[in-house]
């Protein structure tokens, strides 16, 4: 798997590693967001009978990061192998979600959710620890990320259209075939892409250390660890908040339900097209101030969401613009400050380890968002598409924006007083 040299980060060779991230986010939004409608429309399933689902789902897929983090690390040498078996899961899960049985809907459909999860859980890990250990300089290590996020967000947005323009003139089943039939040859051809670049790539991999099979609480007693995942943690939770309520403000504050797929569009544009620009923010001023930057920018972008009135889109969609900016660096210096660590810190036999325990945190925080954000609205007196109040309007404001700009400001205070960083 490792070659004799170091592979130039030409385009090639970048696009063969980071194109993986194109399916990858391509699947969330139809797995997430368009099967359980289409479950429950098409084939009579009860909305809190697939929430239930989706809720266990989320938990078991979130607790076994770990698990494939220490398996991928023991069994480096097969990686190419795991990766195999994850694509595999992926591509066929995401196949059985929407080619249902129809005789036992809901146990299909929980199968075929933890087939696709557990695949993309297995992929998506080794994917980011495979640029972790890919020998390159610091700059080059954000190029990395860059690349592979930018495929990710460019995955989104094209899963976000492509249900609407498949079934625009047939029905839904028909529609979501199609999209597997789009789906399944890109996963296939991204595999083999990063497949063909592990055969060439220079990865720092070497065999489990010592304290490798003593578990996670010594994996986790580095200070600057526990530092940098409590960070993550915090800044994922507070861009976790609007994610949950994004719909319901469009919808309830501004009055523009139809603009939804536009502001969608315009912040997912603005964070691809900000990678090159936070690349060179970091090669100038380093990763960690270039992300203490972004959030700063997103601290006074998005504020003035709290403040617009109904109608206000033009607006909104400047908003969503200079937020998609710090989007960005959210999604590309993050990783690349964990793949510095592992190569200096020369822990590149648990890098598996350490992206699944970002992972983890992540997915935690934005359950944690999930679980809280709506029920807290609804105890303030919210409810989702219902005449809104002068005190609801509020109170919806507040929660989609200003509540996530005071925890943007503590990640900001936190990340600046670590002068180890």
């Amino acid at each position: 798997m490792s070659g004799s040299h170091i592979v130039p980060l030409s385009m090639k060779n970048l696009a063969a590693y980071g194109l993986m991230g194109f399916p990858l986010a391509f699947a969330g939004l139809p797995v997430y967001l368009h099967a359980p409608d289409f479950y429950a429309t098409v084939l009579g399933q009860s909305l809190t009978s697939l929430g239930l689902v989706l809720l266990a789902l989320r938990i078991i897929d979130a607790v076994q990061d770990p698990l494939i983090g220490s398996l991928s690390d023991r069994f480096h040498g097969q990686r190419s192998i795991i990766l195999v078996l994850g694509v595999i899961m992926l591509g066929a899960g995401f196949w059985m979600i929407f080619h249902p049985l129809e005789s036992n809907p809901l146990t299909w459909f929980a199968s075929a959710v933890f087939i696709c999860t557990t695949g993309f859980s297995i992929v998506s890990i080794n994917l980011q620890t495979l640029g972790g250990i890919w020998r390159a300089s610091q700059n080059d290590r954000t190029k990395i990320t860059s690349w592979r996020e930018a495929f990710g967000l460019f995955g989104l947005l094209v899963a976000a259209i492509s249900p609407t323009l498949l079934g625009s003139t047939i029905n839904p089943a028909e529609g979501f075939h199609r999209l597997t039939l789009l789906y399944l040859p890109v996963l296939c051809l991204a595999a083999w892409l990063l497949l063909r670049w592990m055969t060439r790539a220079d990865l720092q991999q070497s065999a489990l250390s010592a304290d490798g099979h003593t578990g996670w609480c010594q994996l986790l007693k580095s200070p600057w660890r526990r530092t940098f995942f409590g960070i993550i943690t915090l800044n994922t939770f507070a861009s976790a908040i609007p994610a949950v309520l994004v719909l319901f403000f469009i919808r309830d504050r501004l009055g523009a339900p139809e603009q939804s797929g536009l502001f969608l569009l315009v912040y997912f544009s603005a964070g691809i097209l900000a990678m090159p620009i936070w690349l060179q923010l970091s090669k100038r001023f380093g990763k960690m101030r270039s992300w203490a930057l972004s959030i700063a920018l997103a601290i006074a972008t998005f504020f003035w969401a709290a403040f617009l009135q109904t109608g206000q889109v033009e607006a909104y969609a400047i908003i969503c613009a200079l937020s998609g900016l710090a989007l960005g660096a959210d999604l590309a210096l993050p990783p690349s400050i964990l793949a510095d660590h592992i190569a200096a810190d020369k822990r590149q036999a648990e890098a598996g380890r350490l992206f699944a325990c970002m992972t983890l945190l992540s997915k935690g925080a934005l359950a944690l968002a999930t679980g809280l954000a709506l029920p807290v609205l609804g105890i303030a007196g919210y409810q989702p598409g219902i005449l809104m109040t002068a005190d609801m309007d509020m109170t919806l404001s507040l929660a989609y924006a200003a509540s996530p700009c005071i925890l943007k400001i503590l990640t900001l205070i936190w990340l600046l007083r670590q002068n180890q960083f």
